[in-house]
């Protein structure tokens, strides 16, 4: 049985759309075109709940058509309109090309700071560096040239980190995970 550490929310089937069954996904990650995965998870009445991709096609950047199997009219597409979609963590790539990737693929991803303590050893002897969780990437404001990772805080407050390659020094595609060096006054700007 899936479980909730094994998935991670792509986005939202928003509505229906035509008479054939077909659904409007709205998404922050394209990885089930990416991998050319067979099937996403729909979370339905709280239960992860697989099916299996007919076809699909992008309407946009951020929208796409779905045409799952079995959901053959507008009927049976109304009753998923809401749904969460997730994606299971097993089939996404360790690592992705730097172009296949936009800021938005990160909205989800765990963030950890580096702290100025003393890098230690862990079991295997690799060097790990000490970390604060952050919070949750929870929207990316890309609409200046100056793009944001609007991190959300476990107190629910929003932090905004600026979306740069050299504030990042690791990025865990499969465990959304990053971990960043951000200077402290530019976290402070936040308060």
């Amino acid at each position: 049985m899936i479980s909730e550490n094994d998935i991670y929310k792509i986005g939202t089937l928003t509505r229906t759309h035509g008479v054939r069954g077909e659904l409007s996904f709205q998404f922050t990650d394209d990885v089930w075109d990416r991998v050319e995965a067979d099937y996403l998870f729909l979370r339905l009445d709280g239960l992860l709940v697989p099916f299996f991709l007919e076809e699909w096609r992008f309407r946009s950047d951020n929208i796409a058509l779905l045409k799952f199997e079995d959901i053959d009219s507008a009927d049976d597409a109304a009753r998923l309109v809401g749904a969460e979609v997730c994606f299971p963590k097993e089939l996404t790539p360790e690592e992705y090309a730097e172009e296949e990737l936009t800021w938005q693929h990160f909205t989800g991803f765990e963030v950890y700071r580096t702290t100025e303590e003393e890098p230690r050893q862990n079991s295997e002897g690799d060097t790990m560096l000490a970390e604060t969780f952050l919070g949750t990437v929870d929207a990316v404001l890309d609409q200046t040239s100056n793009i944001l990772l609007v991190v959300l805080t476990p107190e629910g407050e929003e932090l905004l980190i600026p979306a740069h390659e050299d504030f990042i020094l690791q990025a865990d595609h499969r465990q959304r995970r990053l971990l960043v060096d951000v200077p402290e006054d530019l976290l402070n700007l936040n308060n």
